[in-house]
């Protein structure tokens, strides 16, 4: 069994998962979109080119993604966080921070904590909010 995340957008998942893949070095394995769909005759014109469901996937590690359907409620990402822990790497876990960061809000600096790690939080361009770990070994 595998537990993975599953992000709802507002109409920019692509540009989420480009700008995910820029930051996180993955990639999207699966993109599909609404044209074609059993769902196309339901939605509007404009709507069945946004991402009907999306795969990400970056260090072995998988999240899913699709923009929600209009009418449906959207709420943003409030009450979770998506983790990304780099072990021993400081200096990728600060470039990923900042990368994640950008055109966002830090909600905590990415510095070193009392637990010995780096660490910092952020809400992304999208919404998202992160933790970013790097844990140092002693």
């Amino acid at each position: 069994m595998r537990i993975e995340p599953y992000l709802f957008f507002d109409g920019d998942c692509e540009a989420a998962l480009t700008f995910y893949q820029q930051c996180l070095g993955g990639q999207v394995v699966d993109l599909r979109r609404f044209r074609g769909s059993p769902m196309e005759d339901q939605l509007p014109a404009a709507w069945l080119d946004k991402v009907m469901h999306a795969k990400f996937e970056a260090g072995g590690h998988r999240f899913m993604a699709s923009d929600r359907t209009p009418g449906q409620p959207f709420g943003g990402h409030a009450g979770y966080s998506m983790a990304v822990n780099l072990p021993g790497d400081p200096v990728r876990g600060e470039q990923v921070f900042k990368a994640l960061a950008s055109c966002g809000m830090i909600t905590m600096p990415f510095a070193t904590t009392f637990w010995g790690a780096h660490f910092g939080m952020l809400v992304d361009r999208f919404g998202v909010s992160w933790m970013v770990n790097c844990e140092i070994a002693a």
